[in-house]
């Protein structure tokens, strides 16, 4: 079941938004990243060869324009899913072609859990987080949302986020990936 909560524009005049950044996340963030490298070593391993096999010698990885943190600009490490046919499909719907955002975990460029990255600056509230890989964008629809619903999913995050809340959609993001590539 997703993780369900009231997201409702508000009108009228808002509440500053506070940057906390308890450390309690970022050390969820490393050891995270870290198990799931190790955890995970061989099958990426696996993917990059199967894309090597699908497309010849090109290229494994993509990296694309993002703003992090304070608006810090960073690229973003995936999967080159682009030419690689079924494959590439295949991994783009089962979100594997993210896993190799973990390195930009561990440079303290991303988060596990937070807004989606994204190259856009119109939306400053996003820079008082780090960007995630997963959010609740992730697990309430992920691309099958209008982008005005994920703008909103992503600034109750950053208004409303804690470590309990990174905790359940670290725990649902397995099952969204999974429901969206049985759709």
């Amino acid at each position: 079941m997703p993780l369900l909560l009231p997201v409702t524009a508000r009108p009228g005049p808002r509440l500053p938004l506070l940057p906390a950044r308890p450390p309690a996340k970022r050390v969820l963030d490393l050891a995270g990243a870290l198990v799931l490298l190790a955890a995970l070593a061989l099958p990426l391993a696996a993917v990059a060869g199967l894309l090597c096999a699908t497309r010849g010698a090109r290229r494994v990885f993509v990296r694309a324009p993002a703003a992090g943190l304070a608006g810090r600009p960073f690229r973003t490490w995936r999967f080159d899913t682009a030419d690689a046919g079924r494959t590439g499909a295949a991994l783009e719907r089962c979100a594997l072609d993210v896993l190799p955002q973990l390195l930009n975990v561990l440079r303290g460029e991303m988060s596990l859990v937070g807004p989606r990255p994204e190259p856009r600056t119109d939306r400053p509230e996003r820079f008082l987080v780090r960007p995630g890989m997963t959010g609740l964008w992730q697990v309430s629809g992920r691309s099958d949302l209008p982008w005005e619903e994920m703008a909103l999913l992503d600034r109750h995050y950053v208004e409303n986020h804690w470590l309990g809340m990174d905790l359940a959609i670290l725990a649902q993001t397995p099952r969204a990936a999974y429901r969206h590539r049985q759709a």
